[in-house]
């Protein structure tokens, strides 16, 4: 057996005791606050796009040809033969006549007037020529010295191109009479002298063009009457 020995609280009533118990019961502690966030989806695999087949373009169809409207026919008149106009009583029109051809020829040395006449020849080059007019004839002493050399009577014949100041240039010998007398030469060493009008077209005088200049040695020269 087993004996327990208590001692007795003094001063303590008998009875039961009232008690009062303390509950401590610890906060509870905050949740951590997590936000509601959507869980990131994995990116979707963007599908490979296959290029479209390049259809060839149609070939263009031809015109569809449109009917074409049949003509209407022609409208007969019934008139009786007795009534029928006589065709070789109508009159008829003049006949236009036709235009004259042009006959080949020579050049057409007609020019409007005042304007100075084309002479035969031809320039160095095949300028033509017109009839020389003087602005000054020369003077014996101009040519006397150089016709000394000539054997006369005859004449000389040169084409000179016209310049300022009423002057000729470039001169060439054409012709002369009698054959080897060298008229036409001593002309054209006298050339430098002369003072020939230019030859006037269209009414305008023309500096450049070309004329013919002819001089007569030891030919008297008859005067009008």
């Amino acid at each position: 057996m087993i004996f327990t020995l208590a001692p007795d609280i003094v001063g303590r009533e008998d009875g039961d005791a009232g008690m009062t118990v303390f509950g401590v019961t610890p906060e509870p502690e905050p949740e951590a606050e997590t936000e509601d966030k959507p869980a990131p989806s994995a990116a979707p695999n963007p599908a490979r796009v296959q290029p479209a087949e390049t259809q060839p373009d149609p070939a263009p169809q031809p015109p569809v040809p449109q009917p074409q409207p049949q003509p209407s026919p022609p409208v007969l008149l019934n008139i009786p033969l007795g009534r029928m106009p006589d065709i070789a009583a109508l009159p008829r029109q003049p006949v236009a006549p036709a235009a004259p051809r042009r006959a080949a020829g020579p050049p057409n040395l007609a020019s409007l007037p005042g304007d100075t006449p084309r002479v035969e020849g031809r320039g160095p080059r095949g300028e033509p020529l017109y009839a020389a007019a003087w602005y000054r004839e020369p003077y014996d002493s101009e040519l006397s010295g150089y016709l000394s050399t000539a054997s006369g009577p005859g004449w000389g014949l040169i084409a000179c191109r016209t310049v300022p100041d009423f002057r000729v240039d470039d001169c060439i010998m054409l012709d002369e009479y009698p054959e080897g007398s060298k008229i036409a030469r001593a002309v054209l060493a006298a050339a430098w002298q002369f003072r020939v009008r230019p030859p006037r077209l269209g009414g305008q005088p023309k500096i450049g063009e070309w004329v013919r200049i002819r001089i007569d040695y030891g030919i008297k020269r008859q005067t009008p009457p």
